[in-house]
């Protein structure tokens, strides 16, 4: 950083000051003659503004520019600014008519300072230099790629928070660029699988309909049948898209939500009521049950009824006849927690984790019609968190699967609710 004019006025301010002082100083204790105070304070100022000068022209203009070395520029700083001190007290001494023989002598004495000097500066500027050197060679090879670039904190100074920082800031790119990459695979993954599941009813499509222009089947009741196998597989279509254009803008944080204070009591009577008839249809049994009371929540009612009726839609798939699926809720400190319980085929426990990924199954081998895109708990989970709630699975192979979410109270609900339990 190149010093402006504030920078040189404050300098040549300590300067006069400094140079004020000790002529005082001077004047105090040795009262010598005014000439030699003359002289001396000429010395001093001309001694002083060319050290001032040097300083400022080597961070102003950046002088020594054909100096490639950070420690040989440390060491030239410390030579010249011990120089022109050397030869600020030798003039001092020689106006105090020292003899010769003591001359000399503090000549050597002053010699032997400078080599001090030169010695603590080489010291130094070889620590700074090391430690810039270890945060080259760490900011080198993280970029030709190694993420896990670190450089050894050794001090406390101002090398040491930049050691830090640059830790700091290769941990936070790393995690950073491993989401990325999990976001990309993820990406991949998804686009193989929608790309399945769009190419599969689009073959069935085509082929149910080039049978009854061709005249192949000409029968009226297979042609309803075809028809109507044609009107599901647009429908599956449509919620395909539909799933994910939703995806696309939880993706991009554009997913707006229109929240009002709802009562989650009514979405699950609405979605036992919706989903009923397909339970029948499945020999499944269908049931809900609601603590009296339930506290309202702050949501957007249409997202969390989608949020219902994928849970239960993903019960319904993996639930045997004969089956049970429930849907609970109940009052937990400052939330909502809903439940979707199911007696169906369960979860690995090495599964769990993967879960709400998209596209994921936990069967690959499974159809379109049990499997579906596996976009459906990536919905739940960005809806659910959309709305500052959480989700997690709880699950076991023949055990049933249990999904459980939350959803913040409203906060004059939730304020009453903690002021009664602190009483």
């Amino acid at each position: 950083m190149r010093p402006g004019w504030r920078a040189i006025s404050g300098a040549l301010a300590t300067l006069v000051g400094l140079t004020g002082l000790l002529l005082l100083l001077t004047l105090v204790l040795l009262r010598p003659p005014l000439s030699d105070l003359v002289a001396m304070a000429g010395f001093l100022l001309a001694s002083g503004g060319l050290t001032v000068a040097a300083a400022l022209g080597l961070t102003r203009w950046n002088l020594p520019g054909w100096i490639g070395s950070l420690r040989a520029k440390i060491v030239l700083m410390a030579v010249l600014t011990a120089v022109l001190a050397l030869l600020n007290v030798g003039f001092t001494a020689f106006l105090m008519f020292l003899s010769p023989h003591d001359l000399v002598l503090l000549g050597g004495l002053l010699a032997f300072a400078l080599g001090m000097s030169v010695f603590v500066a080489l010291s130094v500027s070889r620590t700074v230099s090391d430690s810039i050197h270890e945060l080259l060679d760490a900011v080198r090879s993280f970029n030709a790629g190694n993420m896990e670039a670190k450089v050894p904190v050794a001090t406390a100074d101002e090398v040491g928070e930049l050691a830090a920082a640059f830790n700091d800031m290769s941990q936070r790119l790393e995690e950073s660029f491993s989401k990325e990459r999990e976001l990309e695979r993820n990406r991949r993954e998804m686009m193989q699988a929608v790309s399945h599941d769009l190419r599969t009813p689009l073959a069935s499509i085509q082929a149910m309909v080039e049978s009854i222009n061709d005249g192949v089947v000409s029968d009226e009741e297979t042609v309803k049948r075809y028809m109507r196998s044609t009107q599901t597989e647009v429908e599956n279509l449509n919620q395909l898209i539909n799933d994910l254009f939703e995806l696309a803008q939880l993706d991009a944080g554009l997913l707006e939500l229109r929240i009002e204070t709802s009562s989650v009591q009514d979405l699950i009577s609405d979605t036992l009521e919706s989903m009923s008839a397909q339970a029948r249809a499945q020999k499944l049994t269908l049931s809900g049950k609601v603590d009296e009371e339930l506290s309202p929540v702050d949501i957007d009612p249409q997202r969390v009824q989608r949020v219902l009726y994928n849970l239960v839609q993903n019960a319904l798939r993996h639930t045997p006849p004969d089956g049970t699926i429930s849907i609970q809720a109940r009052d937990v400190g400052e939330e909502v927690q809903v439940e979707v319980k199911d007696t169906g085929e369960g979860i690995p426990e090495c599964e769990l984790s993967h879960i709400f990924q998209r596209s994921y199954r936990v069967d690959p081998s499974r159809t379109r019609g049990s499997g579906g895109a596996g976009l459906g708990l990536s919905i739940v989970l960005g809806i659910v968190e959309a709305h500052g709630g959480r989700i997690w699975v709880e699950s076991g192979l023949g055990k049933g699967s249990r999904f459980t979410f939350t959803l913040p109270k409203t906060p004059a609900t939730a304020a009453a609710g903690s002021a009664g339990g602190d009483g």
